[in-house]
């Protein structure tokens, strides 16, 4: 391998000198141009090049018949199909085919020779193939002490590298050795350095020989830094191979030594550790069957080397079988009347789940009562029974007295002692709180598992121990960390469960609150039965919808529902002002809340069915009271409305139902949301046209039928209710439920829709004060509908006076709260005229004969403390 040297340069082309025989070629200034992606050609290099575009193939018809020289240039971009001038970079080398290859795939391949560099100054033509007009480069080069020595360090690495490089030929080091020309020395290393075709490209274009030998002496630097790390690292390693194998063979002959001796195993290292994992499952009282399997993984682990990534695996499911609460219990408080107290302390209301819990505790202390008078009599049949020479064996057959150390005599012995409940019901009516509650009144520990966002079925049952980094699911892990079988568990949002490619955790969560099967529930990283049955579960829920079918079968639901203004106010003055206040560093002499400030900030602050707004609000004016007494303005406060007004700023919320329906074609209906009740206003209009209807406010498909329903019901009653049929069939009704951006959707807002269209025809305005639910029938009955306390809840907080429901859920009026009886006036109906009746002012104007006129607002009726039931 030798440089070329430039003899002779003339229009037509350079002559140069090349090769050791000192062979003589002309490069053409013009001169066939091939581009090519992610390699650089060096001179004096030998290298195959594949060749698969159409110009390139092109481009080689041509020259193979001649002289078989070309210039071959890289591109900027592989990605470039058809690179032009700015697409190539500028140095490139003149090569001479040696020998062409066409593969069977319709490609051809071939092996250049390099010669010389050159600089590409134009394409002269891109079609068939690219021509361009080329300057032939020359090297500098200034011999001297310091070209030398740098010469022979490049030599050194280089033969470091290819001593360190397994893959490396052997007469790579020949090669090297026989090259003695600067030049052709760093365009041998610069071709086969392990460097990116960037910085391949960047030696190529330099020109002093010097420069180039130190761009590739700091690239030699850096990938001999590299092999020397490697090879570091595969000496370790293969000593570390060497140290476990010799460790191994040691072991297993001292354990054939000291089988012979008769001896049992000890000592220290993995001996020591197997006895300590021994001592913990021995003291864990594992069950029989999972005893068996902890001893067969623990005899493995002893045959097993520590260095061995399956010692580590069988290590740990030890440690964590172990450490699980198999026989470890809490006793439970039986106190009825102290339990009451815990409860009643922390949550106001509540009444009905507060007797379910009371009823679990009653069972249970029967059926333990009952345990324990069966073991009393077994054991008293025993002693009667047993040899009067051998007392001691009475005490020992006596396991209901054993089983009594953990505080629950009897336990074993009763059959569902565990519960599955569901509190369903909108965010912040304490539904979680609720759960830390029942633990303490039941002197249990309590745990959380959120299940918001839970995709992977995994995350329930846990990851077998063939996978690696696996761990237990969720639920054995949230046991392990209460250290106790008996415990209250939350199932935080259950409504919230995904399902993806990973499996449904839900159909995972079948197994766990099922009673009947849950005593053998089988996590997939223990692979042995844990038993959960007496796991209090406890599962929160804004809404039962989205649960599967089999999954609320489970579950003994029960509804929270929001609170009203009364209840928010006890709960706001009970607990939430004395909680604020103690957070943010106050005491009741520096801050205290007069009722109408109460009031104010529930009526005008927050609309929630819950109180967690409230007592954010709550705590902002408790900030603004310590941020006050710290900067001495002043020494307490008397929170009033003034206060709260100048604190939390202008009112958020007003009633605007006057407004709002006094005009015709605007009715208030109720709806249920997840996060409670909320009211609604249908509103029509009447356009010139041909009979359509239009509906908008992003309304679901059911209630778009409603809508439907209601206006052929108006036209087939038009002339019983007086309306102008001709009226109907050339105006177009356009129906819109405002608040656009919130999705809407249900079969209830038929009544509704049906009073709105009616006002609009009949040109009287709904009564403001009412408010209305109920599914309808072409026949115009209403059906009844689902969460009325919900519904009646949002009205009364939205100032309804009057609600007008389905007759048929008259049955439902004993679950609503009494200050929803005391302040609304319930009208029960079985059809739609009952409804106009009652929600249609009869006072102002007069049936629609083709001319729309605004009505006369209608006042609101004065406000009474008290209304009675309908009698209907």
């Amino acid at each position: 391998m030798s440089e070329s040297q430039i003899i002779e340069r003339a229009p037509a082309g350079t002559t140069i000198r090349t090769g050791n025989n000192g062979q003589q070629l002309t490069i053409p200034s013009l001169l066939p141009i091939l581009p090519i992606r992610n390699i650089v050609v060096f001179p004096g290099t030998v290298m195959p090049l594949n060749v698969g575009r159409q110009k390139s193939k092109n481009l080689l018809d041509e020259v193979m018949p001649g002289e078989k020289i070309i210039g071959v240039v890289t591109q900027r971009n592989a990605e470039t199909e058809d690179p032009q001038l700015e697409d190539l970079h500028s140095v490139g080398v003149a090569c001479m085919i040696l020998k062409l290859f066409k593969l069977p795939d319709g490609n051809q391949s071939i092996i250049v020779h390099g010669l010389t560099r050159f600089r590409l100054n134009s394409l002269t033509q891109t079609e068939p193939f690219a021509m361009g007009h080329v300057d032939v480069l020359e090297d500098m080069l200034e011999p001297g002490p310091g070209m030398d020595a740098l010469i022979a360090s490049v030599r050194q690495q280089a033969n470091r590298v290819i001593e360190l490089s397994p893959n490396t030929p052997d007469e790579a080091a020949q090669v090297l050795a026989s090259i003695t020309q600067p030049s052709a020395l760093a365009d041998f290393l610069a071709a086969n350095l392990q460097a990116e075709t960037p910085e391949k490209q960047r030696m190529l274009e330099e020109m002093d020989v010097e420069r180039r030998l130190r761009l590739i002496a700091a690239r030699l630097a850096t990938q001999l830094d590299v092999l020397e790390l490697q090879s570091k690292i595969q000496s370790q390693v293969k000593e570390n191979i060497d140290k476990s194998q010799r460790r191994y063979y040691l072991q297993e002959q001292l354990k054939a030594i000291r089988k012979e001796l008769g001896d049992a195993e000890g000592g220290s290292g993995a001996g020591s550790e197997v006895d300590q994992l021994r001592a913990k499952l021995d003291a864990a009282k594992l069950p029989l069957n999972v005893m068996k399997e902890a001893t067969r993984e623990l005899t493995r682990l002893d045959s097993i080397p520590s260095a061995s990534p399956e010692y580590g695996v069988i290590r740990t499911w030890l440690q964590i079988v172990g450490e699980l609460p198999w026989s470890i219990s809490t006793a439970d408080k039986l106190d009825l009347t102290e339990a009451r107290k815990i409860l009643d302390r922390d949550h106001f209301d509540l009444d009905k789940v507060k007797r379910r819990i009371i009823e679990y505790l009653a069972v249970m202390k029967l059926k333990r009562d009952q345990a324990v008078k069966a073991a009393l009599a077994k054991k008293t049949e025993e002693a009667k029974a047993a040899p009067v020479a051998a007392p001691v064996a009475v005490s020992d057959e006596l396991p209901v007295a054993e089983k009594a150390a953990d505080g629950n005599l009897g336990e074993e012995n009763i059959s569902g002692a565990g519960a599955i409940l569901c509190f369903v019901g909108p965010p912040g009516v304490g539904k979680t709180s609720l759960g830390k509650s029942i633990a303490e009144a039941m002197g249990r520990n309590f745990i959380r598992v959120a299940l918001g966002g839970v995709r992977d079925e995994a995350d329930i049952r846990g990851h077998r121990r063939t996978y690696i980094g696996s761990m237990p699911g969720r639920i054995i892990a949230e046991l392990r960390k209460a250290g106790t079988r008996n415990p209250v568990m939350m199932l935080d949002e259950i409504d919230k469960l995904g399902a993806d490619f990973r499996g449904d955790p839900a159909s995972a969560l079948l197994e766990v609150l099922d009673p009947a099967q849950n005593h053998t529930f089988t996590d997939h990283y223990l692979d042995v039965p844990f038993d959960l049955s007496k796991v209090l579960f406890i599962a929160t829920s804004n809404s039962m919808d989205p649960v599967p079918g089999p999954l609320r079968d489970r579950m003994e639901v029960i509804e929270i529902p929001g609170y009203t203004q009364n209840d928010k106010l006890h709960i706001a003055k009970t607990y939430l002002v004395p909680r604020q206040l103690e957070a943010n560093g106050l005491n009741p002499k520096q801050a205290k809340f007069a009722d109408p400030a109460l009031k104010d900030i529930i009526e005008s602050y927050t609309r929630e069915a819950g109180v967690r707004n409230l007592e954010r609000s709550i705590g902002s004016v408790a900030r603004a009271i310590a941020a006050e007494i710290v900067s001495g303005t002043s020494e307490k406060v008397n929170v009033d409305r003034p206060y709260v007004e100048k604190t939390l700023g202008p009112r958020r919320f007003e009633p605007e139902l006057a407004q709002r329906t006094s005009i015709p074609g605007v009715a208030t209906g109720m709806a249920y949301t997840p996060v409670g009740g909320e009211i609604l206003f249908i509103e029509s209009s009447r356009i010139p046209g041909r009979g359509n209807i239009t509906l908008t406010g992003q309304i679901g498909d059911v209630m778009k039928e409603s809508a439907t329903a209601a206006f052929t019901l108006i036209r087939s009653r038009a002339e019983q209710m007086g309306i102008d049929a001709k009226m109907l069939a050339e105006s177009d009704i356009h129906i819109h439920v405002p608040a656009g951006a919130i999705p809407k959707d249900g079969p209830s807002a038929g009544t509704a829709m049906f009073t709105s269209l009616a006002s609009l025809m009949l040109n009287r305005p709904v009564r403001p004060d009412v408010a209305m639910t109920g599914e309808i029938t072409l026949r115009g009955l209403v059906l009844p509908i689902g969460g009325l306390k919900e519904k009646t809840l949002a009205a009364l907080r939205a100032g309804i006076r009057e609600v007008i429901v389905p007759k048929r859920n008259e049955k439902d009026m004993p679950d609503l709260p009494q200050e929803v009886k005391d302040h609304l006036k319930f009208h029960f109906v079985s059809n739609v005229d009952e409804v106009l009746k009652i929600a249609v002012d009869a006072s102002a104007g007069k049936p629609a004969n083709g001319k729309h006129k605004n009505a006369v607002p209608v006042k609101a009726r004065p406000k009474t403390s008290k209304r009675k039931l309908a009698a209907k």
